[in-house]
This record gives C-alpha cells, structure tokens and sequence, in this order.
C-alpha cells in the first residue's frame, strides 16, 4: 500500500491554559454525520497534563476545519483517581443512540513516572460527556500488573472486541525508567467488562523493540486489517533512542496476527523543516467517501500536531 500525505491538520495554538503546552496526539474520530467528521484529541495544560478536546472536519474537504471546541470535554478525576493527571481520548465507539468515548486515565507515580488505565465516558450529542464510572474498565490484573493504554474498541461479530496496549516491564534509562508495552486482545458482552486472557496480539519482533500501541482495525472483506505503531527501547549499542514509526498487520480471526511491517507505506519526511520528519506515530485509520483516511502525528509524540494521508487506491 501507499499512503498519499496531505499535511499537517491541526495543532492547538497555545493560547489557553489547558492547551498551553499544545500537542493534538491519539485522535479518534466520529463520522456519523453527514457534513462533518468530529475528531477527538488531547492537549496538555500547563503542568503537562492531558486534557480531552476536540475539531470538527468538512466531510467533503478534510483539510477544512469548521469548528475547535474551546474547552475541555471531560474534567480531571477526583485526588486518588485512575485519570487525576490527565485524560487523553483513545477511541470513538457509537452504541446505539449513545456516543462512547474510551479514554486513557493518566496518574503519577513515585518509581516510575506513570500509570495508565482505560475509562470510558458517554454522551448523546458527542459534546456533553459524562463519566460511566468514577474507576476504570480496564486497568491492572494479577496477571496484568503494571499499566493499559492506547486502545481500539469495535463491535463485531455480535460481541465487543477489544485491542489494547499493556504494559509487560519497565526498564532503567539512566536515571529514569522506559516502559516497555506490546499489544494483547480481549472480549466482552457489554463493552464494560472484558474477559482477558492475557491474548497477546502484536508482539515485539525482537529484544530492541519496546513499545507497541495505538492499534487501529478495519474489517474488509473477512481480513482484519491492522495499524500500529511502535519504537524501539534506547539501543545502548549506540546509545541512541530509536523513535516511533508505523506499521502493519493482518489477521483472519482478529486474535492471531500476522506482522507485515514492510507494507505500512508511509514513513518519516525527509525533510527537516517538516512536522513529521523525526517520528510518526498514534494511527488512526478510517473508510470516508470511498477512501481510506490515515490520520497520525508527527514530532515529538504529536507535539508538532496531527495530519493526514489517503490510501493511494490500486
């Protein structure tokens, strides 16, 4: 495949105290209207925290943004809570009349840096959100002990299914710690309770690599379809981090995959001076209009903002 870049989209200006850091990283999108595409992100304040935001997109001009939504859509959780230090959306469900939106809980930690956990809030017109509970749906297990991230929810099949980033270890990195994350699958009847097994879905193709997250799947013609991205733990060889970079997978039965990380068909600019030349990173892929959209972020973990690509049609 390949990927025809249109650009960078968005990026906060800055200019309000929830957005002052900017960042527009791990979008979700909902594109049940006929006129627009409302796409969800998160920025960070002043402190660094992640706050839940979101813009709405021509459905015929994606590149035309007709709204930024001045505020953040959900509050920081109460002292103690598993999202007290941020909330960054990570996925975009519509479930009958109700707009589902799961998100990542963000906290602070003393031997590592952070902890995070999936929530999941609800809303009738996409704006108004209201937490479902006040914990998580998914966070640590005897079998799961240490952090959940970025995640794709899809209903199919006549169950919820489910692809999410855990955290299997973390490794010293001079005098910090680097979580190392693959990507494992689960199930539910609900959507609310999952039945993990512990399923690991996309793992690390080797001992360099360390952090696998932000799945995305479409389903076309009985292959589920996979993008993701991943980087490597810093190669001490060389002393040099590796940065994030996308890739693909395939899977007949959406459990057991197969890696085709030369077929993702998009990579780096080459170009210093562009928002995207060190990293890409966080996929999200969707159908629209016939096409295949790819929205991802750039430099420095979606700092420099969020763009898109369309699929170059065979």
């Amino acid at each position: 495949m390949r990927w025809n870049k249109q650009g960078l989209l968005f990026c906060p200006d800055g200019q309000s105290e929830w957005n002052q850091k900017k960042y527009a990283h791990v979008v979700c999108a909902d594109t049940h209207y006929t006129d627009r595409i409302r796409l969800y992100y998160s920025a960070r304040d002043s402190k660094g925290r992640c706050q839940a935001s979101f813009i709405e997109l021509d459905s015929n001009n994606l590149s035309t943004i007709l709204y930024v939504h001045p505020e953040p859509i959900l509050s920081l959780g109460a002292p103690g809570t598993f999202d007290d230090c941020g909330i960054m959306p990570t996925w975009f469900l519509q479930n009958g009349e109700e707009k589902w939106l799961y998100y990542i809980g963000w906290t602070v930690r003393n031997t590592i840096p952070y902890h995070n956990a999936l929530g999941l809030a609800t809303s009738k017109d996409g704006i108004n959100f209201t937490k479902k509970f006040q914990g998580p749906i998914i966070s640590t297990t005897a079998t799961e002990p240490f952090f959940n991230g970025s995640a794709c929810f899809l209903f199919d099949q006549g169950i919820y299914k489910v692809w999410y980033l855990n955290c299997t270890h973390w490794l010293p990195d001079g005098n910090l710690m680097e979580p190392c994350y693959h990507i494992k699958y689960a199930e539910s009847v609900d959507g609310i309770n999952w039945d993990r097994k512990g399923q690991v879905a996309i793992d690390y193709r080797d001992e360099i690599e360390g952090g696998i997250s932000r799945p995305t799947v479409l389903i076309e013609n009985g292959i589920y379809k996979m993008w993701f991205s991943a980087r490597a733990c810093t190669d001490y060889r060389t002393n040099r981090s590796r940065s994030y970079r996308i890739y693909y997978a395939e899977s007949k039965d959406g459990i057991h995959w197969n890696r085709q990380d030369g077929l993702a068909g998009i990579d780096v600019s080459g170009n210093e001076q562009d928002w995207d030349y060190e990293m890409i990173e966080y996929p999200l892929v969707i159908r629209h209009q016939d096409k295949t959209i790819l929205f991802y972020n750039g430099n420095h973990f979606g700092q420099s903002g969020v763009g898109y690509a369309i699929l170059e049609e065979k």
